[in-house]
This record gives C-alpha cells, sequence and structure tokens, in this order.
C-alpha cells in the first residue's frame, strides 16, 4: 500500500471515529456505504476498511443482513463492558506498576501534563468533549497502562477502553452537576502511580471507571437511547 493511500485510509477513519464519538453519527444509525461514500469523498472499499476498524474498536456492528450500523448503546452491554474494564485494566494497571521504569513514569507524567493542559470542551458545542482532549485522555489511560510487560493484557485493555468510548462521551453533558472533580481523579491516579501504590491506584481507577457508568444509568441517557435503537 502507497504512503498516499495510506494516508487516505487513516483520513477517513479518523474521520467516521471523530463524527460518531462527536455524535454527529448517533448510536444506532446505519452506515451505508453510498451514504458514506458521498459525505467524506472516498470510495467504497476505503469506507469499508475504515468500518472495520471501527468494528474492532467496537463503536461500530456490522449485523448480518442489515449491513454497518453506529453500535448501540445498551445497559447490558455497558454493564459488562464496565466489568471487564474494571477487571482487565485494573490487573494490567497493578502489572504496570509493578514492572514499569522510570521512563514509564515520566511518560506518565507528560501524559498527564498535557491532559491537565488541553481544553476539556469544544469550543463550538459546549456540550461535548473536545476531540483534543478526547484525544489526549485516551493517550493518558493507555499511557498508565504500558508499564505492563504483558502485550496480551495491554492490548485486551486497549480494545475495552474503545469499545467503552462511545459510552464515556455520551457522559459529557451529563457530568456536570454531578460534582465529579475529573482532573481531581486524574491526579490522585498519577500520584498513586508515582508513589507505586499499586492497591491506591488500582482502587481510583475502578472508582474512575465505575462513576462514569454511574452517572450514564442514573441520566437514563441508555435506556433512552437503547429505546430508539430498537424503534
Amino acid at each position: 500500500m502507497s504512503e498516499k493511500t495510506k494516508t487516505r485510509h487513516e483520513q477517513v477513519y479518523n474521520s467516521l471515529r471523530a463524527d460518531i464519538l462527536a455524535g454527529r453519527l448517533e448510536p444506532g444509525q446505519k452506515l451505508p456505504f453510498a451514504d458514506l461514500s458521498s459525505r467524506y469523498g472516498f470510495s467504497v472499499g476505503v469506507i469499508r476498511e475504515a468500518l472495520s476498524r471501527l468494528v474492532e474498536q467496537g463503536l461500530v456492528v456490522n449485523a448480518p443482513q442489515q449491513g454497518f450500523c453506529v453500535t448501540p448503546l445498551s445497559k447490558t452491554d455497558l454493564l459488562n463492558l464496565t466489568q471487564a474494564r474494571c477487571e482487565i485494566e485494573t490487573l494490567t494497571l497493578r502489572h504496570a506498576i509493578d514492572e514499569g521504569d522510570i521512563e514509564w513514569q515520566s511518560q506518565v507524567l507528560a501524559s498527564h501534563h498535557r491532559l491537565a493542559n488541553t481544553p476539556h470542551r469544544d469550543a463550538d458545542d459546549p456540550e461535548r468533549f473536545s476531540e483534543e482532549w478526547a484525544e489526549a485522555h485516551r493517550a493518558f489511560h493507555e499511557t498508565l497502562l504500558e508499564g505492563c510487560d504483558n502485550p496480551r493484557l495491554t492490548g485486551v485493555a486497549k480494545q475495552l477502553r474503545a469499545s467503552a468510548e462511545l459510552y464515556r462521551q455520551w457522559t459529557a453533558p451529563l457530568s456536570e452537576g454531578k460534582k465529579r472533580d475529573t482532573a481531581a481523579e486524574h491526579q490522585a491516579i498519577v500520584d498513586a502511580v508515582i508513589a507505586r501504590n499499586a492497591d491506591l491506584a488500582v482502587q481510583l481507577l475502578n472508582d474512575h471507571i465505575a462513576l462514569t457508568t454511574k452517572i450514564l444509568l442514573e441520566s437514563g441517557e441508555v435506556d433512552a437511547a437503547e429505546r430508539a435503537s430498537v424503534a
């Protein structure tokens, strides 16, 4: 594959992913090839590859006889996903703290600094996370786990986080007024990691993941979106 072709594939993948996470393509929305080719100006082949990558991340599903659609929100799926993330990500973090070196700790500090200094909200749509913050947030959480020497664990953890991204984006307009201090949660995790206090870091990460789910479930948004996707 030429560099130009790779660039095209990456461009449409990034555009599709951004539109899904920003809510411009809503959970459960069908994704016909013709519509996407017109929308993004790329061939069906390029669109198909991008959709296949998004299926792997859990942001898109490919149902027999129905084609591709944005992954619907589901209370059952969210609870299952949260349980899996809490178990896998905390296990991976424990390994990272035990096995990570000073270079890894430096990368954790750097990724946290970038996250803490990136605008949280989209200037054009304050009810959504900015794409820059979402990317910094993803990088921070992935860096936390990169001290783990087991690529199987880090790979599964990364895939689970990608699947949760759609749900997490939907908590953006809901987390206001919930007295949640996300920045403080991140800082506490970093402090525990740098101190190599594995028990505390694991508990803080578990609580961080679980609180996102709690906010979304209490809002009723998952139930509403699930009803809409089957209507």
